[in-house]
Order: C-alpha cells, then structure tokens, then sequence
C-alpha cells in the first residue's frame, strides 16, 4: 500500500514538475559544467526528481550527524538517474513502463526481449548512467551510482544508504 501513495506522489510532482532559478543555481553551486550538461539532457521530470534527491540527501546528511562526503553524495543525488537520457519518456510512458515492470514483470522480460527501449533503460539506467559517469573520470560517483537500485548488501556504504533512502522517498 505505501508502494502505492509513493507512486502517487511521484506522478503529482511529475504533473508539476518545474525547475526554478533557486534549482539551477543550487545546480550550478554542485556540478561542474559537464556534468551540468548530463543533468540538463535529462527530461524536466527526471531533473525535478533529481533535485529532490538531493534535497532528502541534505536533510538526511544533517540527521545522520555521521561523517559524510556532502559535496559527494549531492553530486551523486543530482546524477543518480543520468542514465535515462538516452530515453526521455512522456509521463504517460513512464507510468506504463512502473506499472507493467511491478505487476506484469513476465510482459515486461517480453517486451524488453522484443526491443522495448524504454523498459532496458528504466531496469539498467543505473548501470548506463555509471558507465556514463566513468567515461568522464567519476569512478567514485560511477561506483555509488551503478548500485543504487540492487539489493541490500553487508558492505553498502553509508553513502550508497542514504542515496538509496533519498530515492526512495521521492
């Protein structure tokens, strides 16, 4: 059931979905101008959730009072889904490609056998945008990024945590 308010509240913002002077200067204050062009080849949606990423990221960092790379894990938060830019979907696309990967993974294998693009890139837009990110000399942020969508593991990192938990909550 939170699946579902989650999924809600992200289809709203996606509706409202809006960059403001305020986000590009916090952008600007973050990237350095390559990885300001990646992060701006990125749908308006994908940016807007990006940059709530890395608002949880701010406030997590604050509440976790444990020694963090902020500078780091906001770049990281405001990369994390660069991945996608090979592949902007509209927002009806993208409800479908969520919906069809939650409840009809089996359709979903098919359709991405079958060359459905938009499918490859929402299962491995972490790994597509790692690569990405390594091509330009972030191995660290690469590292960070390619596992934000895999399983829990014992050696996670305090960093890939709370990148995983900001993400999650938008």
């Amino acid at each position: 059931m939170i699946w579902i308010f989650r999924r809600i509240k992200q289809f709203y913002r996606a509706l409202t979905a809006e960059i403001s002077v305020d986000d590009e200067k916090y952008i600007m204050n973050h990237l350095s101008r390559k990885e300001q062009e990646l992060f701006f080849a990125l749908s308006t949606i994908d940016q807007y959730h990006s940059l709530n990423v890395a608002y949880t990221i701010e406030r997590l960092i604050i509440e976790d009072k444990q020694g963090i790379d902020r500078e780091f894990l906001i770049r990281c938060a405001l990369l994390h889904d660069i991945g996608k830019i090979d592949r902007k979907l509209t927002i009806w696309q993208k409800v479908f490609t969520v919906l069809v990967t939650e409840f009809a993974p089996k359709i979903a294998d098919d359709l991405e056998l079958r060359g459905n693009k938009s499918i490859h890139i929402y299962r491995n837009h972490a790994e597509i945008g790692a690569q990405k990110l390594q091509r330009m000399g972030l191995f660290q942020e690469a590292k960070l990024i390619a596992r934000h969508h895999s399983p829990p593991r014992e050696d996670d990192t305090r960093e890939l945590k709370l990148l995983k938990i900001a993400d999650n909550e938008n």
